[in-house]
This record gives structure tokens, C-alpha cells and sequence, in this order.
């Protein structure tokens, strides 16, 4: 029975108690946002060690962070490492994206090394098997890709990215309206290509009943993936990424009926003036299921700094509604990214997050902020650290310059206007505190 199945039935599963303590919501309210749709639970019940990862209304955003190995990077080990340096950072899900090496062993490894919830793109090895045998995308078969989705789905894969709105209609609106940067996804591309070359229908659309076989057989949940999300800030909202959305949008109900847990996912590159029209849109085609988005980036001109881009647009996405943000490094468009470039990333879809909860009311959210606040009147600098969403850094930096008077720190040094208003010699009497006794 997959969680969605529980819900509909009125049982209250041993995940759903789990993810409802986590987050400090009654049972009762998130049973019943699992039996809308509104929200989902990550959890693979052949996994041994993953913990239930809650994702949707009324819950706190989360955090996913890419790893896997590449053909021009093939080091699993490597992915390995930055899957656990992720993790550390405050990751709630990983993502598997590995194309090189023994792709079912670098799973295994990275579900033992991180009990968080793990997806995969179930046809970057389809195609990876293709190309090992010297053959090229194109040569991939349906079979073969049902056959990994039903491997990945045994061995515990915790949710599926799935293109299954990259259609021969949805590729025909693509040509007639044209694009700055055509398709981007590489999932998308692997699929438009073989589309191309067979003349045929998307498998993963054509045999949408298979794949809910699949996923409800082992409870994975399907992430509908947007194979058409604009590369460019220039591509936003137009007709193909919508025409793919109402797509998804039915594929929901589909899937739904079938018992099987289902999120979308998002663009991609949007102006800020389009991101809250976009979770808008999709919240209303989607019928509320949960909204993952890359980034959004909101401007294409910030090479090395688009955990910064990402930031901004991933902070009014869940704000408007977006319920789980894909981290964006500093090496997005340029390279694999290093450990460093994934802990940024992940830091840094975090703060968005957070921002986003603060106002979204998710329960915690604003009293991590007030208990911060007060931290810092104390000049508490150990609670600072606590508090904040990346302690080692916060504390690195005020041990790299040691003020004169360890109370304070360099930049107002004996002038530090919260020290000043804590004494009442210097006419705090307005703002009293309880160290004054006024």
C-alpha cells in the first residue's frame, strides 16, 4: 500500500507520524493533505536506512542537492564525499545524476552513506548502457528504459524525475515558436533525440500505465519532470513550457488514481516578475501538488554566482507557493562542481528556504529568527552559532579577526551601538533590559 493509498483508506502510517513530529503538524491535517495531493512523503519502503521526507503544504521547504559522476569526471568516491559534505550542509534529498561507472553500486553507496531521501533520472542509465555498448542515445529502446525504472525502483530509489511531458505535440509547439536556448534538460534532449530519430511517441508518455505499475509497486514517487523549462530568462512562460504543464497536469490525475504520490517540477531561468505567476499557474493545472523548482535563476548574467541567482528566485518561489527548492552551485553552466561549490549551494537554497517559511508561517520558522534577535542583544555569540544556518562559517570568520575585547566584534569594536544601549549610563533607560534591571 503506498502512503497515498493509507491516506485515501483514513490509516495514519508509521512515516506519516514520523514526518508529522518532524514538522510539528497534527497527523490528522497531514493525512489529509496526502490524500489531496498537496503533499507528498519521499519514502521507498524496500529501503533499509532512508528517512520519510515530508514535502508539501504547510511544511517546511526542503532541499535537494545533485551529486554523481560524470564521463568527463567518473569518480564515484568523489560523489560519494560531496553527497556526505551535502548532507552536513542541511540537504533533505539527494539526487543521483551519475552517468559514469558502476551506476547501481554508486546508489547503493550513496543510500548507506546518507539516509536522506534519494532520487534518480531513471534514464541517464538507460542511455548510459546505450552508449557503454558503443551505441548512441537514439539506440536506447522502451524496454530497456522500463527495465532500469523497475531496478531502480527494487534496489530503493526514493522518487523518480521522469519527462513524460516531452511529447511529439509539446516538441511540435517547441520548433513552431523557437527559442533562445531550445531545451536545456538534459533528460528532455536524451528523449527529444531518440523522439526524433524513431518518429515516435515519448515511451515514458505512451506507457504512463507501465510506469504507474512501477511506482506503485514500490511506492516511488513520481516527480514529473519539466524536460521544456526555459534555459533563459528570455524563454520564460512561453507556450512549450506551458503546453508541458498542462500536460503534467493531467498525467497528475492519472497517476493519482492510481495511488501513486506525485510532485512537478519547475523552471529553470524566470525574471522575477514571473515567478509567483509561474507557481500560481502551476498550483492551479496541478491541482496543489507539490511544486519543485531548479533555482529559479533570475538573471542569466552571473556565471560563478548562480547559488546567488537561484537564491533570490528559489526565496520568492516558496514564498508563493513552491514547496521543495533544487540547489544551484557556483559552478552551474561552467562545471561538475567541487565539495566547496556544493556546500554553498546547498547553504545557500537553505537561507531561501528558510526566508520562504518565515512567510509561509511554517511552525519554528520566525522563532529561530526571534531566538537570533535575542542572541545577538546578549552578544551570545556561542547561541549565534547555534542558530544559524551554517554555524562553522559565522564562526570561522569572527575567529579570523579576534577583537580586542572579546564581547564585541571588528566592526564597531568599543563603539558597538548593542553594547551601548545595554548600559544604562549611555541613556538606555528607553530600551530596558533585563541585565540593566530597569
Amino acid at each position: 500500500m503506498t502512503q497515498r493509498e493509507a491516506a485515501l483508506a483514513g490509516r495514519i502510517t508509521d512515516e506519516m507520524a514520523s514526518v508529522a513530529a518532524e514538522e510539528c503538524i497534527p497527523e490528522k491535517e497531514l493525512l489529509g493533505h496526502i490524500r489531496s495531493g498537496e503533499t507528498v512523503i519521499l519514502k521507498n519502503p524496500g529501503r533499509r536506512n532512508g528517512r520519510p521526507l515530508g514535502v508539501g503544504r504547510k511544511l517546511r521547504t526542503k532541499v535537494n542537492a545533485n551529486v554523481g559522476t560524470s564521463t568527463d569526471s567518473p569518480d564515484a568516491a568523489r560523489e560519494i564525499a560531496k553527497a556526505r559534505i551535502a548532507v552536513n550542509a542541511g540537504a533533505d534529498a539527494l539526487m543521483d545524476l551519475s552517468t559514469s561507472g558502476d551506476l547501481r553500486a554508486i546508489r547503493m553507496a550513496l543510500m548507506e552513506a546518507a539516509p536522506v531521501a534519494l532520487g534518480t533520472v531513471p534514464i541517464y542509465e538507460a542511455a548510459a548502457e546505450v552508449c557503454r555498448g558503443g551505441g548512441n542515445i537514439p539506440d536506447m529502446t522502451a524496454e530497456g528504459l522500463f527495465s532500469v525504472l523497475e531496478r531502480q525502483a527494487e534496489q530503493g530509489v526514493d522518487f523518480f524525475t521522469v519527462h513524460c511531458g516531452v511529447t511529439r505535440r509539446s516538441l511540435e509547439r517547441l520548433t513552431r515558436q523557437g527559442r533562445v536556448m531550445s531545451i536545456v534538460s538534459r533528460g528532455g534532449s536524451f528523449l527529444a533525440s531518440w523522439m526524433a530519430a524513431h518518429r515516435a511517441e515519448n515511451p515514458l508518455y505512451e506507457g504512463f500505465d507501465r510506469l504507474l505499475d512501477i511506482a506503485a509497486a514500490h511506492d516511488v514517487t513520481l516527480s514529473l519532470g519539466d524536460g521544456l523549462r526555459p534555459g533563459s530568462i528570455l524563454d520564460a512562460t512561453d507556450r512549450a513550457q506551458v503546453e508541458e504543464l498542462i500536460l503534467l497536469g493531467e498525467l497528475t490525475r492519472r497517476a493519482w488514481n492510481r495511488g501513486v504520490q506525485v510532485m512537478i517540477e519547475g523552471p529553470g531561468h524566470v525574471p522575477l516578475n514571473q515567478i509567483e505567476a509561474n507557481i500560481r499557474l502551476q498550483k492551479s493545472i496541478c491541482e496543489n501538488a507539490p511544486f519543485y523548482v531548479l533555482g529559479p535563476l533570475v538573471t542569466d548574467v552571473a556565471p560563478g554566482y548562480d547559488h546567488i541567482t537561484a537564491a533570490i528566485g528559489g526565496a520568492v518561489a516558496a514564498a508563493a507557493g513552491a514547496d521543495f527548492l533544487c540547489y544551484v552551485t557556483p559552478g552551474e553552466h561552467l562545471r561538475l562542481p567541487d565539495e566547496e561549490d556544493v556546500r554553498q549551494g546547498v547553504v545557500a537554497a537553505r537561507i531561501a528556504g528558510h526566508a520562504a517559511d518565515i512567510v509561509k508561517q511554517v511552525p519554528g520558522a520566525l522563532e529561530r529568527d526571534r531566538a537570533m534577535s535575542e542572541a545577538r542583544r546578549r552578544l551570545d555569540w556561542e547561541s549565534q552559532y547555534r542558530l544559524a544556518i551554517d554555524p562553522e562559517r559565522p564562526r570561522a570568520f569572527r575567529q579570523s579577526a579576534p577583537p580586542e575585547q572579546e564581547e564585541v566584534c571588528t566592526m564597531c569594536g568599543s563603539y558597538c551601538a548593542v553594547r551601548l544601549m545595554r548600559d544604562p549610563s549611555a541613556g538606555s533607560v528607553l530600551f530596558p533590559t533585563e541585565e540593566s534591571g530597569s
